[in-house]
């Protein structure tokens, strides 16, 4: 038999399961009325199979000849919270039988109580029609904000402007650049340590060590608009993977360097973090202080964290759970290719499928091929971009306000039913 416990009150079934004997006073059925008696204090009918009440979870039976079963349903939820809210614990809050059973709840006559259910689920479902309509113009929104980005990186939204600019330069110029600049930048530090250690190269051939990055393979990619070119993230970024200092060590912790979580890498922006490391700690991990303009990106975890990305706006260092792509060290403005990771979130995903723990590693985010637009092209899709999704961000604030007055509402008439005044709430959910 089903085994019915705290966690499976408002499930349609359990998954534990009794072997044995049992008194069939125990057996719950669908539509009896169950309270969980820790926690939340949820309560809900049963609408699953038959099952056995386990401890911690109530039962009330209900002498429906005198109390309507609906409206037992909406009373009981705001007495149980009420109780919640004045219920002290250091852990878990619980609720005893007794409590459950000295609730003092309204008792109209019968005609009263069928009069208020039937206005409560009149008023209900006006609201409730109101609700879905928010939460469909919540997905459009959504769909719409996928739809800007994906026509962004790949450069419908900037159609025009190519039109207008035919003597921009070249991405493939802008590529080169970046390679020679980086190639630049590690012999000038390879010099330095020769320098350091007293050595001075006799001729050219130390410069063949230097990690040229892989070309990417564009086999079966999309022709891209005129003057942009395919790019890997290897190819144009630093990418680092941070580390995390031992949390053993009180003295690498609570001191002035930022460092980011990858729990903290939420499309956002970062311009402060929850937790920071000590200049020992700095010291004592692999981690490094990424510059302001840094995209970190999340490479682990089987939920939402892995393939979201943020843009830092403080240095700060990062856990070995998110790469840190120093795009603004290489002189492209961060946020292309934070929309562009944005637009790319499933596709990212699947990037860091395994057989195990699903998670991505610096090797697969340096061989990450994205579109390279133009330079003064990147900052006008960056442009085009922000001028739509401020329209979307506006209508989802919109939206969200209307879903949380509509909850309000929800519980106004509750309140106003329970008064005796049910008829007196009015409803203005058509804005």
């Amino acid at each position: 038999m089903p085994l019915i416990r705290i966690r499976d009150v408002g499930a349609a079934g359990s998954d534990t399961y009794y072997v044995g004997d049992y008194d069939p006073a125990f057996i719950v059925k669908a539509g009896d009325l169950l309270i969980g008696m820790d926690g939340d204090f949820n309560c809900a009918r049963w609408r699953g199979p038959d099952g056995l009440l386990n401890q911690r979870v109530c039962r009330v039976i209900l002498k429906s000849d005198i109390y309507h079963p609906k409206l037992l349903d909406y009373a009981l939820p705001g007495y149980l919270k009420a109780i919640n809210d004045m219920t002290s614990s250091v852990t878990v809050k619980h609720l005893s039988s007794k409590s459950i059973a000295e609730i003092p709840l309204p008792l109209p006559p019968m005609e009263q109580q069928k009069y208020i259910v039937e206005e409560i689920e009149k008023q209900f479902s006006r609201l409730d029609d109101a609700v879905a309509n928010l939460k469909r113009v919540k997905t459009n929104l959504k769909r719409y904000k996928a739809a800007v980005l994906k026509a962004a990186v790949e450069g419908k939204l900037t159609e025009a402007w190519r039109k207008q600019h035919l003597d921009a330069e070249p991405a493939s110029a802008l590529l080169q650049r970046i390679l020679a600049e980086r190639r630049a930048k590690w012999e000038q530090a390879e010099l330095a340590k020769m320098q350091a250690k007293g050595k001075a190269p006799k001729d050219d051939t130390w410069k063949k060590k230097y990690p040229e990055p892989t070309t990417p393979d564009t086999t079966g990619l999309p022709e891209l608009p005129e003057g942009w070119v395919w790019a890997s993230l290897g190819q144009c970024f630093k990418v680092a993977v941070g580390a995390t200092p031992s949390r053993k060590e009180q003295q690498y912790w609570n001191g002035n360097v930022s460092w980011v979580s990858s729990g903290e890498v939420q499309f956002c922006r970062i311009r402060e973090t929850k937790e920071k490391i000590s200049e020992v700690g700095l010291l004592n991990s692999s981690t490094q202080i990424n510059p302001p303009g840094t995209v970190l990106l999340g490479m682990i975890g089987e939920g939402k964290t892995r393939g979201q990305a943020a843009i830092l706006e403080i240095p700060a260092a990062n856990n070995q759970n998110c790469a840190a792509i120093w795009v603004a060290h290489a002189g492209l403005p961060p946020s292309y290719v934070y929309h562009w990771f944005a637009a790319q979130y499933e596709e990212t995903r699947l990037v860091g499928s395994g057989n195990n723990q699903q998670a991505l590693n610096k090797s697969l985010v340096e061989a990450m091929v994205f579109p390279l637009p133009p330079l003064a092209e990147q900052q006008a899709i960056i442009e085009e971009i922000e001028r739509r999704l401020s329209l979307t961000d506006e209508g989802e604030s919109q939206v969200n306000t209307n879903l949380q007055r509509a909850e309000r509402l929800r519980q106004s008439i509750l309140s106003r039913a329970f008064s005796g005044k049910p008829h007196q709430v009015e409803m203005h959910t058509h804005g």
